[in-house]
């Protein structure tokens, strides 16, 4: 197994790290190791905010749901899905472009998450750890306040890096499950409740079935972050839909 397989296989999310800088020459190789990824047309759709302000750091802790971590992490990135410098760029030029609608979106999210597995790979080359927070994608109103959001840029992925503690690293990785779940050949093909039950078999540990996935429903599918996560992708289809005044 080469070395990038390897540290793919490896890779955990990291949610303590040690008390010290990522020096700014690994930060720089990191955020081009984002630009270097696949790109739609080669448009690269998405802005990387790199969060150095404590106070907004501090201020993400609680528009991502309390996580205290955020704050200490020594480099804090959010990929913004950015329909709008393409946008302006046509205008720019005297073109009469469409305004960016739900397709765009989504091609400009594809785009964001790329650029930033890209960030996490270069990361863990270094020793680096990582953690998406998916929070980012609530509270719409407050983070578009938060971080100057303009029309047509949408906060896709965030990531916190830091060197990580001996605890953490000696934390063992989730279990995956099994490829023949996962991969499906040439078309998709719904399993039986027999196929649902052994999948996650792995996860239920000495739960039952049904005790396990009433209790992962209700705390992450039911959830409000959940739910208010909706709400916010709604909220920030409206634009899409009806434009802003």
């Amino acid at each position: 197994m080469n070395e990038i397989i390897k540290s793919i296989y490896e890779r955990k999310s990291v949610r303590a790290y040690e008390d010290r800088s990522i020096p700014e020459e690994m930060k720089q190789v990191i955020l081009e190791a984002a630009a270097q990824a696949p790109t739609a047309g080669c448009q690269q759709l998405y802005t990387i905010l790199d969060i150095t302000d404590q106070k907004v750091k501090e201020a993400l802790v609680y528009t991502c749901d309390h996580q205290p971590f955020i704050a200490k992490a020594p480099l804090v990135l959010i990929f913004c899905a950015d329909c709008k410098k393409w946008y302006d760029a046509f205008i720019e030029a005297g073109s009469e472009p469409r305004k960016p609608d739900v397709g765009d979106l989504m091609l400009a999210v594809s785009d964001a998450v790329i650029a930033a597995q890209n960030a996490v790979v270069a990361a863990e080359s270094f020793g680096i750890g990582s953690c998406y927070i998916g929070d980012i994608i609530e509270n719409y109103e407050e983070q578009r306040r938060l971080l100057q959001l303009p029309e047509y840029v949408f906060p896709a992925a965030m990531l916190v890096f830091g060197w990580p503690t001996k605890q953490q690293m000696q934390r063992p990785k989730p279990q995956r499950v099994d490829q023949k779940y996962i991969v499906h050949e040439n078309t998709y093909r719904s399993m039986d409740g027999n196929e649902l039950r052994d999948m996650f078999a792995g996860h239920c540990n000495n739960r039952s079935f049904e005790d396990w996935m009433m209790a992962f429903c209700k705390r992450k599918y039911n959830s409000d972050f959940s739910k208010e996560m909706s709400r916010s992708v709604h909220k920030y289809l409206e634009q899409y839909a009806e434009g802003e005044e």
